[in-house]
């Protein structure tokens, strides 16, 4: 990997899950030429600023949270969708902060998670087959040969929309909305509402009697104005390259190349190859990253890669992102771990508990078992712990919506209540309860590592 390094190196790897189909090279050519033209949708500063906050989670000393939707749609785009996934974050950020006793980093699979990697480049039905939906930003998800040609004119629109997004969320995040105490009396009325939520009511209520001291106190959003907004960051797979490079841009401050679609970008599972063209463009851009890390992984070619993305072992530069599934993380996460930690290899481990727990349920709907979710960030805590490695964060598919897509969770949702609500493009989501559901839980798991942490030091 010592070749110069341009935005559009990658062009010269071979590259997987792109299309290779566009109809109209000259109309693909000239959207290119468009997005180069657009203002950046975040700024280098903010990249920077997150990837500080990395290097605190890569220390031990913060936890990360990134959740959202598995593929953004440009038909369910709208400002409650976005209002309500932020506040769940929020909601869960609050929750985890207060069990851990250290801040969490708030990042959003928003604002251009619009592309899909598919196992099949076609899909059949019945007797016609046709390209596969490879998300909003690259072709529609109706099964029409129009609909599943590509079409670079979404790119386009995916840009307009996330920056409609950012716009909202920016405006949420600083301007009261993410006030603590009213996102904390969201949570009670989670709490009340639950059925399980006789075993939350502890820690809400100690946070409860925590804002009431800092209000007696005088620490109130009207006396600090932090109190009324937060930092928080977005992020995507970054898998349509093309729209990647178009949004590469010098930092006039430090002359480096950053991506300024997202403050993060990540590499999927299926593309971290290490000739690859995802992996060379990665390499080149300044922006935290991430990279999925499978069960196929071994321990030499995980650390070949970390050396090619973060060859200067920076803190905050990378994080890597368990998903093995509840049945293969204790055999394959360990050596993982073991390796990079030997290696000094200065990483942030999170877990993805969502793609390896994936089924197809008795009735023909994807989705995933909410005891398997929970099962496997058990897992992770644990396992981390155990290896002396920091147990980083989450990285969840979910929605504020009260979709019905996970099965299990305090109301037991079953195979029969997938119909119900099953409205993803993609991937099955954790709807809002389950989501903050799972945050209680993986609570009391980092509280009982904060609880044991002093007694083993001074063993």
């Amino acid at each position: 990997m010592n070749e110069p390094w341009t935005p559009a190196s990658w062009r010269s790897k071979p590259g997987k899950h792109m299309p290779e189909d566009y109809p109209d090279a000259a109309a693909v050519a000239r959207v290119e030429r468009e997005l180069r033209a657009m203002p950046p949708l975040v700024f280098a500063g903010e990249a920077r600023r997150l990837k500080q906050l990395l290097g605190d989670v890569s220390e031990g000393r913060a936890f990360l949270l990134q959740g959202g939707d598995c593929a953004e749609s440009f038909k369910e785009f709208g400002a409650d969708n976005i209002r309500d996934t932020f506040r769940l974050i929020l909601q869960m950020a609050v929750v985890l902060t207060f069990a851990g006793g250290k801040p969490v980093v708030k990042v959003g699979r928003m604002a251009g998670q619009f592309a899909k990697p598919r196992s099949s480049a076609t899909e059949t039905v019945g007797d016609v087959t046709l390209p596969s939906y490879r998300g909003d930003v690259i072709n529609g998800m109706e099964f029409t040969p129009e609909a599943r040609t590509p079409d670079p004119e979404r790119m386009l629109k995916a840009y307009s929309q996330s920056a409609a997004t950012l716009n909202l969320l920016r405006a949420f995040a600083s301007g009261g909305y993410a006030d603590l105490y009213n996102i904390h009396r969201w949570t009670l009325g989670f709490v009340a509402d639950s059925p399980q939520g006789a075993r939350y009511r502890e820690l809400s209520e100690k946070i409860s009697e925590s804002l009431t001291f800092m209000a007696a106190i005088g620490v109130t959003p009207e006396s600090q104005p932090d109190l009324h907004r937060v930092d928080f960051f977005t992020s995507h797979e970054a898998l349509l390259l093309a729209a990647e490079e178009a949004m590469t841009r010098v930092d006039s401050t430090s002359g480096d190349w950053y991506d300024t679609s997202a403050h993060l970008l990540w590499i999927g599972e299926r593309t971290r190859q290490l000739d690859g063209a995802h992996v060379e463009y990665f390499r080149g851009i300044k922006n935290p990253i991430g990279m999925k890390v499978g069960p196929t992984l071994e321990a030499d070619e995980l650390l070949r890669l970390i050396d090619v993305l973060n060859p200067k072992n920076e803190a905050g530069r990378l994080t890597l992102y368990g998903r093995f599934g509840s049945d293969k993380i204790d055999a394959r996460l360990p050596g993982l771990l073991r390796a990079t930690k030997a290696a000094g290899r200065n990483v942030v481990w999170a877990i993805d508990p969502m793609h390896g727990n994936t089924l197809t349920a008795n009735n023909g709907y994807k989705t995933r078992p909410f005891d398997r979710i929970l099962s496997e960030v058990k897992s992770f805590v644990e396992i981390a712990k155990a290896e002396g490695v920091h147990p980083g964060g989450v990285h969840l598919e979910m929605t504020g919506q009260n979709v019905t897509e996970c099965l299990g969770g305090a109301r037991a949702l079953s195979e029969g209540d997938l119909a119900d609500r099953y409205h993803t493009h993609c991937d099955p989501r954790l709807n809002g309860e389950q989501a903050l559901e799972l945050a209680f839980l993986v609570a009391e798991k980092l509280k009982e590592d904060r609880v044991e942490a002093p007694q083993r030091a001074a063993v």
